[in-house]
């Protein structure tokens, strides 16, 4: 694949990036490694630090392609770009002689090659996304372990390459990130781990780093404040006056949390467990979840004699040479599993095509389109003028599905890529809103869509569709086709599906949103509402 630069921001980090970011890393060792050349006084732990990077570059960034996908080896390394270099330049130790090595940084972050604060935030709301769908273990991530608990044991979902450890700092900064959006749930979990880390290193601090036990302790007694657990914060102030015994704002704290205790005791049945944060898809969140953590596992085939799988020619002269493989999924919805639809070359192509124009991708809002929390991916459109493979494309689509599929009835391709913890969560593809901007093109509603993985996946990605209760897994180089409108016109409740968080790997997806005009006499309309 070609590498072309890709700028950071939107709160969205992919494979691409972390590539990049990789590249960005080792210019600032090579600088590093310059100063240390030149200054071999006091630099003791700017030479840990660059032993540090050093030997991540040589066993983890030079290893297999699987390890630059793990969640938490982009984690890790956006953050250091983000805070831990900027915090090392300007330390107290490298105070002295530094031009150089600064310029070489500034020189780098000039090119805007270097992650925002944004895409440090939003990879850490990555990680606490993926904890929530997949049920992971914060304790079990710290350790670079993909757990969660089944029948009371840990259980691996994904054994990764190489195992990335967090540091203290590291979940300092996850659960600051929740703790600034009032998200107790995620703070707590995360800042005790912290907490623990920082303590085991007998409070050490290191100049790189953006937190202190004090900033740990500080962020924890608060955030178990606000859960309720006001016992457990007034302890954890206590320890915090321990190491600052002149602080104010903390002593104040112990009073008021001593004299809460005293009026309201609390009683052993008291509930100080955490409660999640509310989500736009409260409603169907368990069942989302549940089949994500599936990773893909269809509906019982074998119990429904009409799902079938068969090699398909749709009667058309282009394929009855060469068939191809069909997969009836579900038959409401009406969902069926083209494997083999395109070559490795072909979804290379396109991915390459897409990769200059992908921007944060947007849904409907109201009459407009905008940004929003529950999809996180980057798209990009392709006309067919960009590359004769996207005719041919379309011409294979219409000897599937005998859709025509030429604008205005059909839509541009897109083509999207999913970053850290990248989703979408579910929703419908046809518009259920006569403002919707889909409406735009003077062609109707989406009737059918037409989805193409172009990549395949580590773990997790799955598409699940929540009422009817399945989930189909990346497969690579197949085609995933459904209805979303009955014939009477109006949509297909069925049809709400998701795309789960990508746990592991590199995400790419290309969809063909097909309309209702133009396709009267290959999907004639029926009064009948099953239909």
């Amino acid at each position: 694949m070609i590498l072309i630069p890709l700028s950071f921001g939107e709160m969205y980090t992919s494979l691409l990036n972390v590539k990049q970011a990789i590249i960005v890393e080792r210019q600032l060792i090579d600088h590093l490694e310059t100063y240390i050349e030149h200054e071999s006084e006091r630099l003791e732990d700017i030479k840990r630090f660059y032993a540090k990077v050093s030997e991540l570059h040589s066993e983890v960034y030079n290893g297999p392609s699987a390890a630059m996908a793990n969640p938490l080896v982009a984690f890790t390394l956006i953050k250091r770009l983000q805070s831990e270099w900027i915090n090392l330049i300007y330390s107290d130790e490298a105070q002295e002689n530094t031009q150089a090595f600064r310029s070489g940084y500034e020189e780098v972050e000039e090119e805007g090659s270097l992650p925002k604060l944004e895409d440090l935030q939003g990879a850490a709301n990555g990680l606490m996304r993926l904890q929530d769908v997949y049920a992971l273990q914060v304790g079990g991530l710290v350790r670079g372990h993909f757990q969660r608990i089944t029948n009371g044991n840990p259980i691996d979902i994904y054994s990764p390459t190489i195992y990335v450890l967090l540091s203290g700092d590291d979940c300092f900064l996850v659960g600051k990130v929740a703790y600034e959006l009032e998200d107790y749930y995620h703070s707590v979990q995360w800042l005790e781990e912290s907490v623990r880390l920082f303590r085991r290193a007998g409070g050490e601090w290191s100049p790189e780093n953006e937190g202190t036990l004090e900033d740990a302790l500080d962020h924890l007694a608060f955030s178990h404040f606000k859960t309720g657990n006001i016992s457990y914060a007034l302890s954890l102030s206590q320890e915090l006056l321990n190491h600052d015994p002149m602080n104010r704002r903390v002593l104040k704290n112990v009073e008021k949390y001593e004299r809460l205790l005293v009026d309201n005791p609390p009683s052993l049945s008291a509930d100080t467990g955490l409660k999640r944060p509310n989500t736009t898809y409260l409603r169907t969140r368990n069942t989302y979840e549940r089949l994500c953590r599936t990773q893909g596992t269809p509906p019982m085939r074998y119990e429904n004699p009409r799902l079938f799988c068969d090699y398909f020619n749709n009667d058309s002269p282009g394929l009855l040479l060469q068939p191809i493989r069909r997969e009836l999924l579900c038959l409401q919805p009406y969902v069926v599993l083209y494997h083999s639809f395109i070559t490795d070359s072909e979804a290379e192509r396109i991915r390459d095509l897409a990769q200059t124009g992908l921007r944060r991708s947007v849904v409907a809002s109201g009459e407009e389109q905008a940004t929003a929390e529950y999809r996180i991916s980057k798209s990009a459109w392709l006309k067919d003028t960009a590359h004769p493979i996207i005719g041919r494309l379309d011409q294979r689509i219409t000897l599937l599905t005998s859709l025509n599929v030429q604008p205005p009835y059909a839509e541009y391709l897109q083509v999207v890529n999913y970053g850290i913890g990248g989703h979408y969560e579910p929703h419908f593809d046809h518009a259920t809103s006569a403002s919707s901007p889909l409406f735009r093109l003077n062609t109707g509603n989406r009737v059918a869509t037409f989805m193409i993985y172009l990549s395949s996946v580590d773990a997790g990605g799955s598409t699940a569709f929540i009422h009817a209760n399945f989930s189909v897994p990346v497969v690579e180089n197949a085609a995933l086709f459904w209805w979303n409108l009955h014939r009477n016109g109006q949509g297909d409740g069925d049809t709400l599906h998701a795309g789960c968080p990508v746990l592991v790997g590199d995400k790419w997806v290309a969809n063909k949103w097909i309309h209702e005009h133009g396709q009267e006499f290959q999907r004639r309309c029926s009064p009948n509402p099953e239909e």
